[in-house]
């Protein structure tokens, strides 16, 4: 035991305390060991408080079974509906276990690895479908398509965002999910901004609103706009959402539209790591000069300001699968295999984001949203239009 006296001065002129502890040991008794004991230990409380990994995982383990359950069910309904995307489908059964309250408190902690970590993951995987020669044969003109309709759509959405007046995060993530590739493109970008979770589930919304808006309306649009396959499948890829989407609506023209629909699909994946990048290097500095003003008051704490990585690393794997796909090494049985895994990923994630979707509150608070979704929409798929037109 020990007893101790602890005073405090301040100096003339300075804004700083001094601070003096005296210990007095009183009894001291001998251990059979020579280390320091563990309340000598500074802050062996707090590291004793910390979760472990070892706590982490079983607190997961329910949320993440309940996803492995919705991402089975949604599978299913896709081999019933084959139009019926089975990430769509993930979506909306995140949304009706959420809403009809199916969803114990239990599940949190494991539905939150889903939506985070995991969706990093199947993100990384993501990078193995697309190899650059594929999107390279392309041709200029459509690249050029590609390049100017996503940053019309990126751009356009997030001014229609503000004029609107949409809160925090939701023009950015809005304008990045109907620019690049939907959800996928949403989670992503949340794994750079950090934005509040009303954001994110609201741009998700509104990609998958309209993304299956587009699986009914484009094929009946073709033949009235006086689309060939060809131009309608990169019509398709250039301004559906979803890769599911997109092979959804490629399809109902054949396989040649289809399949001109996944390569200009890809070619706007690609854009997705510079994009994300972009946004990510533009926030570090803008947070490195709130940390310069406010370096002094760190200082006088005493605390170490942690300062987050301008690339995120999912970014990195995502770019690194890219380059391992595009050096022709792996076989197509195990692109297939990668893809499939993916998927999987990526159905589970996107269950665990429609679970957070509160219906009430986004029929009640959402209708700018809902309306910038929907300009967004026409817009990128006027551009898109015209941009077809204009090159084939």
């Amino acid at each position: 035991m020990t007893s101790s006296r602890i005073s405090v001065y301040r100096l003339p002129g300075r804004r700083s305390r001094v601070v003096t502890v005296t210990v007095t040991p009183v009894r001291p008794r001998r251990s059979a060991t020579s280390g320091p004991s563990a309340s000598s230990v500074p802050c062996a409380s707090s590291d004793a408080s910390a979760p472990s990994p070892s706590r982490r995982l079983p607190a997961a383990l329910p949320g993440l079974a309940v996803s492995a359950v919705a991402v089975g069910i949604a599978w299913g309904a896709h081999e019933l509906v084959p139009s019926l995307s089975p990430l769509t489908a993930a979506v909306a059964l995140g949304v009706l276990a959420g809403n009809l309250r199916l969803l114990p408190a239990a599940t949190r902690p494991g539905l939150g690895v889903a939506a985070k970590r995991v969706m990093r993951i199947g993100i990384v995987l993501l990078g193995l479908k697309l190899a650059l020669g594929d999107v390279l044969g392309l041709g200029w003109q459509t690249l050029l398509v590609v390049a100017v309709t996503l940053f019309a759509t990126f751009f356009g959405t997030q001014w229609l965002g503000r004029k609107a007046g949409l809160p925090g995060d939701q023009p950015l993530l809005i304008a990045t999910g109907f620019s690049i590739c939907g959800a996928s493109a949403v989670a992503a970008m949340n794994g750079v901004t950090e934005s509040e979770e009303r954001d994110t589930v609201t741009a998700v919304a509104l990609v998958t609103l309209c993304g299956s808006l587009a699986i009914a309306v484009l094929p009946l649009l073709r033949h009235p706009l006086g689309l060939d396959p060809m131009q309608f499948g990169r019509w398709a890829g250039a301004s559906v959402h979803d890769v599911g989407q997109v092979v959804a609506v490629g399809q109902t023209a054949g396989p040649a539209a289809l399949a001109e629909a996944v390569v200009v699909k890809l070619m706007r994946v690609a854009l997705l790591a510079p994009i994300v990048t972009g946004v990510a290097l533009v926030r570090s500095r803008r947070r490195a000069a709130q940390q310069n003003t406010t370096q002094d008051a760190t200082q006088d704490t005493g605390q170490a300001t942690k300062r987050p990585a301008p690339v995120p690393l999912f970014l990195v794997g995502f770019l690194a699968c890219v380059a391992i796909r595009s050096t022709g090494l792996l076989s197509a049985g195990t692109v297939n295999i990668a893809g499939t895994v993916d998927d999987l990923l990526m159905a589970a994630a996107l269950f665990a984001l429609g679970a957070a979707v509160d219906i009430r509150t986004l029929v009640r608070t959402g209708r700018r949203a809902l309306l910038v979704g929907l300009a967004s929409w026409v817009m990128i798929a006027g551009v898109a239009y015209a941009g077809v037109l204009a090159t084939t």
